[in-house]
């Protein structure tokens, strides 16, 4: 696993170094990429847990060891606090790079002109939303989110706003206070629409169905509706076929974006909506 989170740490620094990420930020006369660690931490006693339980389980086999004891116990011990430590390093090494590599991929993949309006839903602190707004030197990023504390630490319209301005980005940025199931927004306002662990957050397959519905409805004709989530990927998907939206696929995002392990991996979810002259000719 170290080897991973190393080779994650590299590939991010390899991507700055193309100019497909730029997370850095003017400090004196000195450049630092901490653009990426300020919106990183997504709830940090995950690892914690994980990380004490492995050393716990590993002292407890070094103890059994040192008394004798049955040594299946003392293996059972020690590989259980091998796998806990392994969990923690694949849930840091997400959070603090490999999820930043993905969307950086993703938002590469996009080719946006650099006019376009984008909104991201349930920005958080803003770890995509600057993404993106670094790439609209004559468009416009919102951000919108209930600011709540339980999804995300420090979660708060002051903080992304304070990241914005340290990004270099505010005056391109606009926040919000509002719900994914009923946005704002007028019918296709936005050419892209972004969202990334934030809708799963939503209690209820019907709830959660509402707010992909209001995605679908203020992308523009053409616009591009992106979504990460590490559950219900299979329930947007559906979903965004039954409004009617074009070009929906769904693939995983393999090790780089897993929450622990496999068994809590990010999917990704595309769409795209069709134009006016499309929809008419499919009728």
């Amino acid at each position: 696993m170290a080897l991973s989170v190393g080779a994650g740490y590299a590939y991010r620094r390899r991507l700055e170094s193309e100019g497909i990420i730029t997370w850095a930020c003017q400090s004196g006369n000195h450049t630092r990429g901490v653009g990426w660690a300020r919106t990183a931490s997504t709830r940090p006693n995950v690892p914690v847990i994980f990380g004490v339980g492995g050393l716990v389980l590993l002292g407890i086999a070094v103890l059994n060891a040192a008394q004798g004891i049955n040594p299946w116990a003392i293996i059972t011990c020690a590989l259980s606090g091998v796998w806990f430590l392994a969990c923690a390093a694949c849930y840091l090494h997400t959070t603090r790079a490999g999820k930043f590599v993905v969307w950086a991929e993703i938002i590469q993949g996009l080719q946006l002109r650099g006019a376009e309006r984008v909104l991201d839903l349930g920005c958080g602190r803003g770890a995509v939303l600057l993404a993106v707004a670094q790439r609209l030197p004559h468009g416009q990023a919102i951000g919108i989110d209930l600011w709540k504390t339980t999804d995300q630490s420090g979660n708060s319209m002051a903080m992304t706003r304070r990241n914005a301005v340290r990004e270099g980005v505010a005056t391109r940025v606009t926040l919000a206070t509002a719900g994914m199931r009923a946005l704002p927004f007028a019918d296709g306002a936005f050419d892209v629409v972004v969202s990334s662990l934030a809708i799963h957050n939503i209690p209820g397959a019907a709830e959660r169905a509402r707010a992909v519905e209001e995605a679908a409805r203020v992308l523009k004709p053409g616009g591009r509706l992106v979504i990460t989530d590490i559950r219900a990927a299979e329930q947007y998907r559906d979903e965004l076929r039954q409004v009617g939206m074009g070009a929906v696929t769904m693939r995983p995002l393999g090790w780089r974006f897993w929450y622990g392990g496999p068994w809590m991996a990010a999917q990704l979810v595309t769409a795209t909506k069709p134009s006016s002259r499309a929809h008419a000719k499919g009728r």
